[in-house]
């Protein structure tokens, strides 16, 4: 009986566990399908960002700026020792070539110019003396009355004297030439820039009292690239910008430097600016620009639209509906105007991308709208980011 029981609840167990397997197979239809692939929408971007090729000169522009320096500039020197009695000019008064600037005490060069004449009198008394013992001498040995020797010795004290006299004369010329000069007067017509001295104040000799400017002419000296500068020449017109003013101003190249700076690789190139009205002052920061005309006609993209790409230069571009990556040589460019020429890998129709995206893969679809849509959401991290 215990034996019947245990395998008829076998049996009813098995049958169970069939029957559920049974009702499970009923249920499924075979094998599970993936599900299809979605196609991936295409990326949307407006027409200010998709631009073709232009083709345009390119001239090219050569900058460099510094201060403007008078070359008319000069010092007024005390010419030797003595007091300042008095200053008739201040900095900013005008000044004419011969007019008097103030007046110096020159006593002391007085008494050293009459110290000197007192003493060209006593070498020209000792030079007539020397010359008639020598004359006499000179009788005395033609009649062998004296020897050779003292004839000699006679004409070499002659010639020393004389060349004492003629030594104080050349001193007392000097004073007298300093004493000419001592007179505080202005050597150009300008403009008094500064004093460095006051009146009262003990001078010395070559020590500096006034500064005058003569702003007629100014200079801008700057330093080129010595790739550039072959391209420039003496005489060429300059477009000069000065600070505090809103109108440039044309300049002339004067002269270009023969060799380079030592330690750099930059020539000085110097301009000259007529200034008649007085306009610009010594010191006022410029900046100078030329302009060289181009007489080619380039291919030309804006420079946002190159990218470099493990050190090749590279374009995004729209080709068929989809983004395709060209690699390019580029050549001159214009930072006035952000283009940058392409000399080869684009094609004048070609549909550039204008500026840097993020996230861009060749191949996936794009396209121009008229109003920009929003970025592709379901596209996550893939949706070109702008730079």
């Amino acid at each position: 009986m215990r034996k019947s029981f245990k395998w008829g609840a076998l049996a009813a167990v098995v049958l169970v566990s069939g029957a559920g397997v049974g009702v499970m197979a009923s249920k499924g239809e075979g094998p599970q399908q993936p599900p299809a692939e979605k196609a991936k929408p295409a990326l949307e971007f407006v027409a200010s960002e998709v631009v073709k090729p232009v083709v345009t000169a390119m001239p090219a522009q050569i900058e460099f700026s510094g201060p403007l320096v008078a070359p008319g500039t000069v010092v007024v020197r005390a010419k030797s020792n003595g007091t300042l009695l008095n200053l008739a000019v201040s900095e900013g008064s005008r000044v004419k070539a011969g007019q008097a600037l103030g007046q110096v005490d020159l006593e002391e060069l007085r008494y050293r110019i009459a110290e000197r004449g007192a003493s060209v009198d006593a070498m020209r008394a000792q030079m007539e003396q020397a010359e008639r013992s020598y004359k006499a001498n000179e009788g005395l040995a033609s009649k062998n009355f004296i020897a050779q020797t003292a004839l000699d010795n006679s004409r070499a004290a002659y010639e020393s004297a004389r060349a004492n006299w003629l030594a104080a004369k050349a001193q007392l010329d000097t004073s007298q030439v300093t004493m000419r000069q001592a007179g505080l007067v202005a050597p150009i017509n300008g403009i008094v820039a500064k004093r460095h001295a006051l009146p009262g104040e003990k001078l010395a000799a070559e020590q500096q009292i006034l500064t005058i400017v003569d702003l007629a002419k100014l200079e801008l000296a700057g330093l080129v690239g010595t790739h550039e500068v072959s391209r420039l020449q003496p005489g060429m017109a300059v477009q000069v910008k000065v600070e505090g003013l809103d109108q440039p101003v044309e300049a002339r190249i004067a002269r270009i430097a023969p060799s380079a700076e030592p330690g750099t690789r930059s020539i000085g190139v110097t301009l000259v600016l007529d200034n008649p009205k007085e306009l610009y002052r010594a010191g006022q920061y410029a900046v100078a620009k030329v302009v060289l005309a181009d007489d080619t006609q380039r291919l030309t993209v804006p420079m946002a639209a190159i990218s470099r790409n493990a050190g090749q230069e590279q374009v995004w571009m729209i080709e068929n509906g989809t983004l395709a990556r060209r690699v390019v040589t580029t050549g001159r460019s214009d930072v006035r105007e952000g283009r940058v020429e392409i000399l080869n890998g684009l094609a004048p129709q070609a549909l550039v991308l204008a500026a840097r995206f993020d996230n861009l893969r060749e191949g996936d679809p794009a396209r121009v709208v008229a109003v920009k849509a929003a970025r592709l959401a379901s596209a996550g991290a893939s949706a070109p980011v702008k730079q």
